[in-house]
């Protein structure tokens, strides 16, 4: 499947070149599921077919299906018949889909396809579904943390005999920095297009012109070659600082000193375990402090492996949750960035540019703000889902759902990440370039972050006020005058009232 670009997937561990054959195929249903982004689209398919082309090469056969092929199969079941139907194989075998949608699917092809199907784990994980639910059972709290140190401990990584390098487990305290714009800060490493690339991108433009996102200019990786070579770069040249700003923002800086490998972890170009032996090794030679290196691996065999876990205990209807029933409709600058608020429209106008956007930019500003509005989750969710070139439902759902907003009551998170302006302007350099005053609270022309949060915790404070995290807020909001408040109100209302008529905000 496109996500699944590794010749270590464990579908072909006992591939013979003589006897079997590899089938691979672009799906209109797949690419249409949602209305992903153009730069995703092209990712996906511009990989699959380098990865079946250099299969070829290596001497097997590959019965590959473009999108534009006459009398292309639309669906993985439509297109697996037409297969059994030509190849008539001993058996049918797959890696499990990553996610539930279509999982579901392949399950149905032992009763709908007239040979056998064998469905393998995806061994690309450190944790099984089964030991991920062993660790869970019973657990009244499902942290990552505490499953962080177990994967630690498991794969070794950052380990001295059984203690953490370093002494401490996790350095986050460490990396909260604010960057200013007299910082260095490399480019991630970028990829001209091949003929190859060059086609999908063309197919692209043609069949989903009414997608989210600009096609070009097109420079993600669409090769392990490219891939590793773009893990070499940011393990030489960012990976060093990646640690004290991996929170912070600046105006026209898109990157700073994230790695954007994700999607290339996600869909099988780079291997987890090799990305982070590759960053411990640099905190091994001196190259890159602890703080950085941790941070780093923390998010992949940590919060990474503890999203699938949380995605596949979560059920069909993970995705329907919605603790603070919320019911407003996402606001049209999520797909236009046409807002005065200038961190939400840097941060849509990079996403629809690049597919890309770092995580506290997700988090901290596009989640917050349609949480503390109260957005639907589902309709937030599929946003998410459409717009970034990494976002694959088993990782973004939980991120989105879970932990951006909150909606499954803390299951995932121990909190909502709550915040007023105060902290995109302590963590960016947004707020000195926005019609808004951030120092503001009930004005007009304040920043609507610091009215909405406020009316956020009110409107909820039934749901939230026995939440430890947050008992100091809610005794700020109890001293506060009554006037005070209903300025706080009033400027919320005002601001959602501006939302669900559509004019700008």
């Amino acid at each position: 499947m496109g996500d699944q670009l590794s010749r270590d997937m464990s579908s072909l561990k006992d591939a013979r070149k003589t006897k079997d054959v590899i089938l691979m195929g672009e799906l209109w249903d797949e690419a249409t599921s949602v209305k992903h982004h153009k730069k995703k689209i092209i990712l996906v398919l511009s990989a699959m077919r380098h990865f079946a082309e250099e299969l070829k090469q290596d001497g097997w056969r590959v019965d590959y299906q473009k999108l534009n092929d006459h009398n292309a199969a639309r669906s993985f079941t439509a297109f697996a018949k037409q297969a059994v139907k030509e190849h008539d194989p001993d058996a049918l075998i797959i890696t499990e889909p990553s996610e539930r949608r279509v999982r579901k699917e392949v399950e149905s092809w032992k009763k709908e396809l007239s040979v056998n199907v064998e469905i393998r784990p995806d061994d690309r994980f450190g944790a099984s579904h089964e030991e991920f639910e062993s660790w869970a059972e019973g657990r009244k709290q499902l942290r990552m943390e505490y499953f962080y140190r177990e994967m630690r401990k498991k794969t070794g990584i950052l380990m001295e005999g059984d203690k953490p390098a370093g002494g401490d487990w996790n350095y986050d305290k460490e990396n909260r920095k604010p960057a200013s714009a007299d910082l260095f800060m490399p480019s991630p490493k970028q990829f001209k297009p091949d003929d190859i690339t060059i086609d999908v991108i063309d197919l692209v433009k043609e069949k989903f012109a009414d997608h989210f996102g600009d096609a070009e200019p097109f420079h993600f990786a669409v090769t392990r070659k490219h891939a590793l070579k773009a893990l070499d770069h940011f393990i030489k040249e960012a990976l060093p600082y990646f640690g004290d700003f991996q929170d912070a923002m600046l105006t026209g800086e898109r990157f700073l000193y994230h790695s954007v490998l994700s999607a290339y972890i996600n869909i099988g170009l780079l291997e987890p375990l090799e990305v982070c032996e590759r960053a411990e090794k640099a905190y091994g030679s001196g190259d890159a402090p602890i703080n950085a290196v941790e941070g780093f691996i923390r998010q992949i065999i940590g919060w990474r492996e503890y999203i699938r876990g949380m995605y596949w205990r979560g059920g069909d209807d993970y995705v329907r949750q919605n603790f603070f029933k919320n019911t407003r409709k996402l606001p049209g600058f999520y797909w236009s960035g046409e807002t005065d608020m200038t961190c939400i429209r840097e941060a849509v106008t990079q996403t629809r540019e690049d597919a890309y956007a770092h995580h506290i930019q997700r988090l901290m500003v596009t989640g917050l703000f349609v949480m503390l509005a109260g957005v639907d989750p589902l309709d937030v969710h599929e946003w998410y889902l459409i717009v970034y070139f990494d976002a694959f439902e088993w990782v973004e759902a939980p991120n989105v759902i879970g932990m951006s907003q909150y909606a499954d009551g803390g299951e995932l998170g121990s909190k909502p990440y709550a915040a007023s302006g105060a902290y995109i302007n302590r963590m960016s350099d947004y707020c000195k370039n926005c019609r808004y005053a951030v120092s503001k609270k009930t004005e007009e022309d304040a920043c609507p972050f610091n009215a909405l949060y406020w009316d956020f915790l009110a409107r909820n404070e039934a749901k939230l006020k026995g939440n430890p995290r947050l008992g100091q807020m809610y005794r700020t909001w109890a001293k506060m005058e009554k006037g005070t408040k209903l300025s706080y109100r009033a400027r919320a209302r005002a601001i959602l009232e501006k939302l669900d008529a559509g004019e700008r905000v």
